[in-house]
């Protein structure tokens, strides 16, 4: 099974789990309901073995709007003995926020919580990360991700992104 067959299978699995009710007019009530989908820029990882980092592009969708993300995602405490490429992964995105117009970029902020990762080959992770910005007070529940490589990774880590410009 090829990398993105394997990640978009699990997309989809991310897109059933996400609430389905009150999806269409919450907008106005300020609720956010969607999928963040990040993927690590090539050759942007450090792997420092308790703190690794790498840069991702994100992107959010909501009702068939989109909005851009940039930031960085790794390990901030824990053991990370992998060697990625490919790195994929998404959320299922629950969000409470003042302010959630287009554009508004309200998942901008910093999410930590716990990640854990095992690749022979093809790779799958999981996190569950919490946090947000000014702007929100969000839920990721869980993010389910892929990568190639080799390697195991666990710790608490983090997702910062900030709206690409």
């Amino acid at each position: 099974m090829k990398i993105n067959t394997l990640f978009f299978s699990l997309f989809s699995v991310i897109t059933v789990l996400t609430p389905q009710a009150g999806y269409t007019e919450d907008q106005q009530s300020g609720i956010q309901v969607g999928i963040i989908t990040c993927a690590v820029i090539p050759n942007s990882r450090v792997n420092l073995l308790i703190r690794s980092t790498a840069d991702v592009e994100c992107v959010y969708e909501n009702q068939g709007k989109t909005e851009k993300y940039i930031g960085d995602t790794g390990i901030a405490l824990g053991l990370d003995l992998s060697f990625k490429k490919d790195e994929k992964f998404a959320f299922a995105v629950i969000a409470v926020s003042s302010d959630v117009q287009p554009g508004a970029h309200a998942l901008a902020g910093k999410y930590v919580g716990g990640t854990l990762g095992a690749t022979a080959g093809i790779g799958l992770s999981a996190s569950a990360l919490i946090g947000g910005g000014e702007k929100n007070i969000s839920l990721q529940p869980l993010a389910l991700g892929t990568n190639t490589g080799i390697g195991v990774s666990g710790g608490v880590g983090f997702l910062y992104i900030e709206a690409a410009k």
